[in-house]
Formats: C-alpha cells, structure tokens, sequence
C-alpha cells in the first residue's frame, strides 16, 4: 500500500486530483443541483475551453516561455471565420481553416520576434495582445450570429456540448501523447530545462520555441471558434484576458512550473476542472465573484509552493 501511495505522490498531478475529487465531493454534499445534467454541462462548457487554450499554454511554458495572446485569438479566429464565410462567400469549414491559419500566422510572429529578435515573450505576447483586441474592435464592434445555426455541422463543431467536450478530450490526449512519447515532446522539455545543453545536443530550440508559439495560437484559435458555435454568437470581446489567465492558472495548478522543463497536459486538464467546479460551486452557494478571484489566487501560491517542494524532494530522492 506504500508504495502505492509513493508512486501517486510522485504523479505531479497526483494533488491537484486529490482536490478536485475533494471539491466535487464537497459541493454535491452541499448543493443539490450540484450533480444534476444541466449542471455538469455548465461546468463542461465553461472548462472546455480553458483546457484547450491551456494545452498551449502548457507546452509553451514548458519550453520557458509564455503566451499572454491566446485570449484575443479566440476572438479574432471566429471573426475571420465570419468574414470568409459571409463577405467573401467561402464554405464555412474554409472559414474555420482560414481562422486558424491565421492563428498560426500570429503565433508564428510572436515566435519569431521572441526568438530571432530576443524581446521576452511576456513583452512580445502583451503587445500582441493589445494589437489584435484593437482589430477586433475595429473590424467587429458589435456581436453576430455564428453561420449555420442549428446545422449538424455547428452541433459537431461545438454547438453541442458533449462535441465540444470530446474536442477538448481530444485536444489534450493528442497533447499528452506528444508531450510524453514524441521525440517534439522530448526536445519542448529538454529546451526548458536546459537550454544550453539542449543546443549543444544538437536541439533546435528554435524551431520548437516557436513551433509551440504557433501550436498556442492555433489552440486559443480552435477553442474560440468553438465557444463561438457554442453560444451562437461572435463577439469581439470573447475571451480576453480572462481566457488567458484561466488557461495560465489551470497549466500552473496542475503541476507546469513555470521556469520550464517540466509539467503535463492532463495536469492542466485537471486545473481547468477545478477552476470550473469551483466556480459553478460557488454560484450555486450564492458567493460573489470577488471571492472566487481571492481563493483562486491562494489556490495557485499553495500549488506553485507544493510543485516547488514536491519538485525539491524528488531530486533529493526523498519521493
């Protein structure tokens, strides 16, 4: 039974599980609407998205950088979509592959200015940011419909919750299954943790630098055109900061440190789920948002301290 209990410990998501099952348990006990179906599809579609943009996030920050853009891509994504769609009068799904093209395009420049031009990506990625909210405001100041309401094609590509949680699944798994078993996966860890010697080994950091800053772009692209099919509508100002900041907190409650080298996509799946039951909790409960902020943010110092202990203890050999 120890070692059970040693090998669990020693999952860097092991803790954040531990409190997410302990917060379900807590909130089905004390609210009654807790478990029911509509319920759990509110917290499916508020976590969907946030684990798709923090699944970018997570392998970006694991190769030592960040990206503070993905919250206005999802806007911006769904407004190109609109644009090819309805102005020029392509098919919708050539709509969604420009959208994400284009996502691409700006991970592709916040990569580059990162890399080649050496400017931090939290300065590169914060001015992205403000760049491309001011377009979307400017080209898309008033909300739409999303096309083809009602179709079978919205419904698989997102209007229906359970579509948009099996992206989600399906996002993250692919993730995970890079992260863990792929030579990219090896090199995104190796370049966070030791960007020398990754360089030295032969490594194009790079190349998988910005390679991850596209995969972001593209994520926070995908789960905005999502949502966008989800709620029926495109606004310019979905998303956000608020977006950004979720995916960031869900990618560091689950176990990615933020110096890089380490963290895992299930552990950000993880965090979405508990930033999403806590929060749905608390509206059945009545509790205002200000206190969800207050108990978010003492939720991310005590992950930040556990990660850093359990991650000391480890190389002590003492897990």
């Amino acid at each position: 039974m120890s070692r059970v209990a040693s090998a669990f410990v020693q999952v860097r998501w092991a803790s954040i599980l531990v409190v997410a099952v302990a917060l379900g348990a807590y909130f089905a006990f004390t609210s009654p609407a807790f478990l029911t179906s509509s319920n759990l599809l509110t917290i499916a579609g508020f976590l969907c998205a946030t684990a798709i943009v923090a699944s970018g996030e997570v392998m970006l920050m694991i190769c030592g950088e960040i990206d503070l853009s993905p919250g206005m891509v999802f806007a911006l994504a769904p407004f190109v979509m609109y644009f090819v769609y309805n102005d020029v009068g392509l098919p919708l799904w050539i709509g969604i592959i420009a959208g994400l093209l284009v996502s691409a395009a700006v991970g592709l420049v916040n990569g580059l200015v990162t890399v080649v031009l050496r400017v931090p990506s939290f300065v590169t990625t914060l001015g992205m940011s403000f760049l491309l909210a001011g377009l979307s405001l400017t080209f898309l100041g008033f909300p739409v419909p999303t096309p083809q309401e009602g179709t079978r094609f919205a419904d698989v590509m997102g209007h229906s919750q359970v579509a948009e949680l099996i992206w989600a699944l399906g996002v993250v798994a692919v993730a995970q299954i890079g992260l863990s078993y792929t030579r990219w996966g090896l090199y995104t860890i190796s370049t966070g943790g030791n960007l020398l010697g990754a360089a030295e080994a032969g490594v194009s950091v790079a190349r998988i630098k910005v390679a991850n800053f596209m995969m972001c772009s593209i994520l926070g692209g995908l789960a905005g055109t999502l949502e966008a099919f989800r709620i029926s509508s495109i606004d310019a100002t979905a998303g956000g900061y608020d977006k950004m900041f979720q995916a960031v907190s869900a990618a560091v409650i689950g176990g990615t440190a933020l110096a890089g080298g380490s963290g895992t996509v299930i552990g950000a799946l993880i965090g979405a789920i508990v930033l999403s039951v806590l929060s749905d909790g608390f509206t059945l409960q009545g509790i205002e948002a200000k206190t969800f902020n207050v108990i978010l943010g003492g939720a991310i110092l005590v992950a930040m301290i556990v990660n850093v202990t359990l991650q000391r203890r480890r190389q002590q050999g003492a897990l």
